[in-house]
């Protein structure tokens, strides 16, 4: 099973993420674990990408790829893996999808959690982090909208995106995804 999960800012990737995770024994890919293990490791990667962030930069498209790459490549067990808050762009999902055509070993879906957004407001703010204002989550919202509008259509066109409805109880959402990932899989 290979996933993408993709939903805003406060949406319950995380949760849902582990909740897969043991669920079909995946490997969970998150990019900022990916890019903190780099660093700590001092690796070739883990230094550029270290030299950028300290500069107030984000990491490329290209250095992001490339630990992906290595991931998938040598640390993903039989089962499958989750990509977690990755792919976020149309650049990074094209990439995505060539890395993947390279292994062999294609997506078999993307979960899209929709969730409402003055309930993410509310999740994010009950988070009670410092950098948590309304407004700046509010921006984050609609930064998060305008690059991953593109990708539901790019993954609807490629017929992996499964839309679910990312509120209620976790339990629930749970149970959600995974009908979405039966019909995927049939």
């Amino acid at each position: 099973m290979r996933i993408v999960l993709l939903g805003a800012p406060g949406s319950g990737k995380g949760t849902q993420a582990e909740k897969l995770v043991e669920h079909y024994r995946l490997t969970h890919i998150s990019t900022g674990d990916l890019l903190r293990a780099e660093v700590a490791a001092g690796t070739t990667l883990g230094q550029e990408a270290k030299a950028i962030m300290d500069a107030g930069k984000l990491v490329s498209d290209e250095i992001v790829l490339g630990m992906i790459d290595a991931k998938l490549e040598n640390d993903v067990g039989p089962e499958g893996f989750i990509l977690d808050g990755f792919p976020r762009t149309l650049d990074q999902a094209r990439g995505l999808d060539g890395l993947l055509e390279k292994l062999g070993e294609p997506l078999d879906a993307v979960i899209y959690l929709e969730v409402d957004e003055e309930e993410i407001v509310e999740r994010l703010l009950a988070r009670k982090r410092e950098d948590d204002t309304e407004e700046t989550i509010r921006k984050r919202i609609e930064v998060y909208r305008d690059q991953t509008e593109p990708l539901v259509r790019h993954y609807e066109n490629e017929g992996l995106l499964k839309r679910v409805q990312g509120m209620g109880g976790i339990d629930d959402i749970f149970m959600r995804i995974l009908e979405a990932l039966q019909d995927a899989r049939s």
